[in-house]
């Protein structure tokens, strides 16, 4: 049964590797996104449908975690293939996207220099086409068709996503809200042996 970890817009599969490593499971996939476009442009829906590919081909079903970007992603999937999901972990994950946060993010991200992109995989060009084609989600529209068991993470220290979290977390039909402390938004990077014990003890049923 396996168990994907996806990470958000700027990170890659690098963020997960502390909390993989504690988690007390051997089929944990964490997939860098860039590789999965195989050289499409990139936007949301184009990504979206090589990640749900991606998942297609593996064993169902499926117990999904995404941070930020990549808890829509896990959402939609779920949302969309119930079947072959079995849970479903979102973290720092937008209730709405926030469009003027999104405008100023972009914003930030032309004044950066193109080096400051080549971690992520992408190129400038691509992160702004991406960041941009992410402004007319709607992430909430999604919730009510999720029927497996969710956990709704959220750092201590995100006051950003911390009312986000807490709508998702009482639209989901068989959701629970859980706090991460001492952490940001990043919690695979600032709290991941917390974060991998959230994860296990939701994933055996001790949560």
């Amino acid at each position: 049964m396996p168990f994907l970890l996806i990470h958000g817009l700027g990170q890659t599969s690098e963020a997960w590797e502390e909390t993989r490593r504690l988690l007390p499971f051997g089929d944990v996939h964490c997939p860098d996104l860039v590789p999965l476009l195989n050289g499409a442009p990139a936007a949301y829906e184009t990504l979206y449908r090589a990640f749900a590919a991606y998942c297609d081909a593996l064993p169902q079903p499926l117990h999904l975690c995404g941070l930020s970007l990549g808890g829509v992603l896990a959402l939609q999937y779920a949302a969309e293939r119930p079947a072959r999901t079995a849970s479903l972990v979102l973290i720092g994950t937008p209730y709405r996207i926030p469009c003027r946060l999104l405008a100023m993010q972009s914003a930030v991200f032309r004044l950066l220099p193109a080096r400051a992109f080549r971690q992520m995989g992408f190129s400038k060009a691509e992160v702004l086409r991406l960041s941009n084609s992410m402004a007319a989600l709607t992430p909430s529209g999604l919730l009510p068709a999720v029927s497996c068991p969710a956990l709704v993470l959220c750092g201590g220290k995100d006051r950003a996503n911390r009312a986000a979290a807490q709508k998702i977390a009482a639209v989901l039909p068989r959701a629970c809200l859980q706090r991460i402390p001492g952490a940001g938004h990043e919690v695979n990077r600032n709290a991941p042996a917390l974060l991998a014990l959230a994860l296990a003890r939701f994933w055996t049923g001790r949560s």
